[in-house]
């Protein structure tokens, strides 16, 4: 779940529909200094679907009791976390094997990122199993694809800088620089948000674009889950629109 803080309360924004946001990007992307994503339609649909191991949780939130809202997916216990992300590429291989590899990927580069020196053994021990299985995994589905790893990773880069942009128009956090991105001539480029919004350099085939996305907005905290699950039945929908621009 990803909160959006507001004047009262939060706006509830399903990691699904986050991941929709990162598709409209994908699926805008390309000009002659940045190369559309290649393959365009399996990526686009991947990077859509790359949070789809959360649907079920976002379904059911537990209740984070310090804040009287949802757990959002900064504050998720590690074990559910890692048996949604170790999931979700099996979930995501009965669609694409494209799909799979970008899921699994996106979940492994998170993992990557904690210093496994500062973490508890047992969690230390649960995350290198983890990436294990899941290195594996990739493997084999760049093997069946017919894709190099060099190839693979510039595509995981892009999945990155696209879900890092839609988390930052989903949680209004400007301004913001974006992991650096695949240029032309094999070259890397860091993007900068501003202003609601400015991205600079421009990334994009059309001169502006038009995204989208919904979510619940809670107006107070809860007392507990069954009345978080009943909130948020009950919820008012905000439909929640950015347009990009170019500097």
């Amino acid at each position: 779940m990803v909160l959006r803080e507001v004047e009262r309360g939060v706006v509830c924004i399903g990691q699904p529909a986050h991941a929709w946001v990162s598709g409209q990007l994908a699926r805008a992307w390309g000009n002659d200094r940045f190369p559309a994503p290649d393959p365009r339609d399996e990526v686009c649909l991947a990077v859509g679907q790359h949070d789809l191991g959360m649907a079920a949780w976002d379904a059911a939130p537990t209740l984070n009791p310090e804040t009287g809202f949802p757990h959002s997916f900064l504050e998720m216990p590690l074990d559910a976390h890692l048996r949604m992300w170790t999931e979700a590429p099996r979930l995501a291989l009965s669609q694409s094997r494209w799909e799979a590899l970008v899921v699994s990927m996106h979940g492994a580069a998170l993992y990557g990122r904690r210093d496994l020196e500062r973490e508890p053994p047992e969690a230390a021990a649960a995350i290198r199993s983890y990436l294990d299985g899941q290195r594996a995994f990739q493997s084999r589905l760049r093997a069946s694809l017919g894709v190099s790893d060099e190839a693979a990773a510039s595509v995981q880069r892009l999945v990155w800088a696209w879900d890092w942009m839609s988390l930052v128009l989903c949680m209004d956090r400007l301004p913001a620089d974006v992991p650096a991105v695949p240029a032309a001539g094999g070259d890397q480029a860091a993007l900068r948000m501003e202003r609601g919004v400015i991205v600079d350099p421009w990334p994009f085939g059309a001169d502006d674009v038009r995204l989208r996305v919904d979510g619940r907005h809670l107006p107070e905290p809860l007392p507990d889950e069954e009345a978080l699950h009943a909130a948020l039945d009950a919820a008012e929908w905000v439909a929640l629109e950015f347009r990009l621009l170019p500097a």
